[in-house]
């Protein structure tokens, strides 16, 4: 039995020997192979010091942690066929509202790790026969190999796990985090100071922010996109299309807290973290403040929004007796309510749209695209959802493709068929959207996911960007940048142009958040792939070339 440990472990590395042969096999030089293996021998010895603790507590805390954590990087890593690096591991973070629909998403993935991760939870836990070291040594291993590579971490602004035992890395990770949200300071939320032309907004303004839906599957910027309901508007009702647009980010909270706080790309966090919310301009300019989120119920909130936000708010609606299906359609009935009310009001909506899974999303009759992904089991989950027998075959992203298109369809063509048919536009703006495109895997690259990823394809973060005007309403002049703009702006032009629309002066918005959609943008094209850019490091910019982007494949 004096073995059973040991052999636990070895076991349970050896698992893994895919991942830490990968990393040494990438290595370049006799000096970097040499720094790798010493770290790596340091922290497997810290390891197999720990499972020798003599007092049980102790020694199976040790493994408890050290087992979620592994199983933590583990399943992350079978799912996305990718490192976990830092910014990854603080947006899965901000995106702890979605742990329960994450397990039921990757639920395979998850447990397969975590059987796994059980040799590692014995290997530790297991009472030793004897104690081959010094109580104090087995005692502090663990802490003194986490902190050497916290401080590597550190020192290289996060990066430096890769390759190395994975039980470590989340647990460093999140000492780095505490360590960054304890020294924090970028201070207080600031009021309104931009001045106002004085010019009196009588009208609705709406920000439509979809979900997961890429630029070039609709048909308004693709000849083979699936029906948006744009294409055929109701007399007296104007639409400008600026074909393709570049997202903030591939990942839908580092997106919509952008989106409400105006984060440019040279100044994003702080911005983010200190500048006034839309809510607040809108309400300095008169305008009644509503909110509907169509993704989350009973008043759980999303996208970084905090209970200070909510305070901001005149009307926050959410759907908690609506099914997941006919949320959307909920949304075009709340829209027609508001924009008929005779009240001037900002309104910004985050849609359920066509996140993953996209089995149930739509009626029966939308089922047009085929084959799709089996339906019936999903009925109830907006966001994730497990997907047994889904491993990422080509003919498994056929259906995902399919049913991805078919709940287009619904969320996106009905819905827009629905609220043109029957909502007062004569007295609005309505900005369309979406928080981020998709990988889709048209190219078939390996893995189970479709955004957030650390290494995104260019159509993660292409999106569709249109305006919808009352044709007789005098706004902004929406024509005469069209042409320069299309296919050639980013959500980082939206806040300023909400706030141009809001009546603030042209000049003042332009120096703190960049150029409105009404003049010519000059936008660099680019979303950001590490948007958490932490301790030093700086963001990732990943510019979307049009030519390769792939088309979408009937």
């Amino acid at each position: 039995m004096s073995f059973l440990k040991p052999l636990l472990l070895l076991a349970y590395l050896l698992s893994g020997h895919d991942y830490y042969r990968g990393r040494l096999a990438e290595l370049e030089g006799v000096g970097a192979t040499v720094l790798f293996l010493g770290m790596f021998g340091f922290l497997v010895a810290c390891l197999f010091l720990a499972a020798y603790c003599r007092q049980a507590v102790l020694r199976w805390g040790y493994a408890l942690a050290l087992f979620g954590a592994a199983v933590f990087f583990d399943a992350y890593h079978r799912v996305t066929v990718d490192y976990l690096t830092y910014p990854q591991f603080v947006s899965l973070l901000h995106s702890h509202a979605f742990i329960d629909e994450a397990y039921h998403q990757f639920r395979d993935s998850i447990l397969h790790a975590g059987a796994t991760g059980v040799l590692l939870l014995l290997g530790i836990g297991l009472r030793p026969a004897s104690a081959p070291v010094p109580r104090w040594v087995a005692g502090v291993a663990p802490w003194v190999g986490l902190l050497l590579l916290a401080s590597v971490l550190f020192v290289r602004a996060g990066a430096g796990a890769r390759g190395l035992p994975m039980m470590y890395t989340p647990l460093a990770y999140l000492g780095l985090y505490s360590y960054e949200a304890l020294g924090d300071t970028v201070g207080e939320r600031q009021p309104v100071s931009l001045p106002r032309s004085g010019r009196v907004v009588d009208h609705d303004i709406v920000l439509i922010i979809d979900e997961s839906v890429s630029g070039h599957y609709l048909d308004i910027n693709h000849p083979q996109g699936v029906t948006s309901g744009l294409k055929s508007l109701p007399s007296g009702v104007s639409l400008f299309n600026y074909g393709y647009a570049a997202s903030i980010a591939n990942c839908s909270a580092d997106t919509n807290v952008t989106l409400r706080y105006g984060g440019t790309r040279d100044d994003y966090l702080r911005i983010n973290s200190t500048m006034p919310s839309i809510w607040q301009y809108a309400r300095q300019a008169g305008l009644r403040t509503v909110y509907i989120d169509a993704q989350r119920t009973h008043g759980a909130l999303q996208n970084l929004m905090t209970k200070d936000e909510v305070l901001e708010l005149d009307a926050f609606i959410q759907y908690d007796d609506v099914r997941v299906r006919d949320r959307d359609m909920a949304v075009a009935d709340s829209l027609v309510e508001l924009l008929g009310n005779d009240r001037p009001e900002l309104i910004l909506v985050n849609k359920m749209g066509a996140h993953f899974p996209v089995h149930d999303k739509f009626p029966d009759e939308f089922l047009r695209y085929q084959p799709a992904l089996p339906r019936g089991r999903y009925l109830d989950i907006g966001d994730t959802g497990e997907r047994d027998g889904f491993d990422g075959r080509a003919e498994d992203w056929l259906r995902y493709r399919n049913a991805y298109r078919n709940t287009l369809l619904w969320n996106v063509g009905e819905f827009f068929s629905r609220l043109l048919a029957r909502a007062d536009l004569s007295r609005a703006v309505v900005l369309y959207t979406s928080d981020h495109g998709q990988d889709l895997h048209e190219r078939g690259n390996p893995g189970l996911n479709t955004h957030c990823g650390g290494d995104p394809v260019v159509e993660e973060g292409l999106v569709p960007l249109v305006v919808l005007q009352g044709s007789n309403l005098q706004t902004l002049d929406w024509a005469a940048a069209l042409e320069a703009n299309r296919n050639n702006s980013s959500h980082y032009n939206l806040f300023p142009t909400l706030l141009q629309l809001l009546g603030y002066e042209l000049e003042a918005i332009r120096v703190t958040y960049g150029t409105p959609l009404s003049l010519h943008s000059d936008d660099e094209f680019t979303f950001n792939t590490r948007f958490n850019a932490r301790l030093g490091a700086e963001p990732a910019w990943k510019r979307i070339e049009l030519d390769e982007v792939v088309s979408p494949d009937l």
